[in-house]
């Protein structure tokens, strides 16, 4: 797909998808709005909400462009959000009927879906303004321990992003059983990974994260996520699951 092909696709992607993100706070609150069904285990018609950005659109420049934050918020994510609603609105309907004739295919967009709301939940709050540096803390001494340095750990897991196949994302997480931190490549939003891991860092690989204003050039968005690493956030997340 060419620069040209891309535009094109995303305009008609935001004119498909704007019914579904008419509700969208725009204001780039400083926290993220909780989801109420996470309030209300018994409200089964509850719906996932897409939480506003911790910070205004234009805030990550020039290491992330504010056209591109937009439109990966307010339409990519949103998507999944409404993608994840309509999967468990479903479900739900065919619990009531008993009808289970399209099983696999809600559970697929569920899993899919979800996922997607959930990566990129995460990856918004991994990235802040005048951030990057390095870790500190528990974190620090558990990369050093699992990686053997930081900047091993950064190089492999720079090398894992651009090594994605296709569509997906390459994620820092901690296994709890086995107290070790790994890096996955996960394709799409919920492929490869090993099951039970919690994902600390994240990194969206998608073209459409990154190419208005990197092109295919995705070694050079790679290069870009250590400018932005909002290494306080991570470590709070090991922190808690630690």
């Amino acid at each position: 797909m060419n620069r040209r092909e891309f535009l094109q696709y995303a305009a008609a992607a935001a004119l498909a998808l704007s019914a579904a993100t008419n509700a969208i706070a725009q204001s780039g609150n400083a926290e993220t709005r909780q989801n109420p069904i996470d309030k209300d285990n018994g409200g089964t018609n509850m719906k996932h909400e897409l939480p506003a950005l911790p910070y205004a659109y234009n805030a990550l420049e020039p290491h992330y462009d504010e056209q591109t934050v937009r439109l990966h918020h307010d339409k990519h994510h949103a998507a999944y959000v409404a993608g994840q609603n309509k999967a468990e609105e479903m479900l739900e309907e065919a619990r009531k009927s008993g009808d289970f004739a399209l099983i696999q295919h809600w559970e697929k967009q569920l899993a899919f879906h979800g996922a997607g709301n959930y990566m990129h939940t995460l990856f918004w709050q991994n990235m802040a303004p005048n951030a990057g540096g390095v870790p500190s803390g528990a974190l620090a001494k558990q990369i050093e321990a699992d990686f053997g340095s930081f900047e091993s750990f950064k190089k492999q897991f720079s090398a894992a992003a651009v090594a994605v196949e296709g569509s997906g994302w390459v994620t820092l997480a901690w296994k709890p059983e086995w107290k070790k931190l790994y890096i996955l490549q996960v394709e799409n939003h919920q492929k490869l990974v090993i099951p039970g891991v919690l994902p600390l860092l994240v990194l969206d690989v998608w073209e459409h994260a990154y190419y208005l204003k990197y092109q295919n050039r995705r070694a050079d968005w790679v290069d870009a996520l250590w400018n932005l690493t909002n290494w306080p956030d991570v470590e709070k997340r090991f922190d808690g699951v630690k």
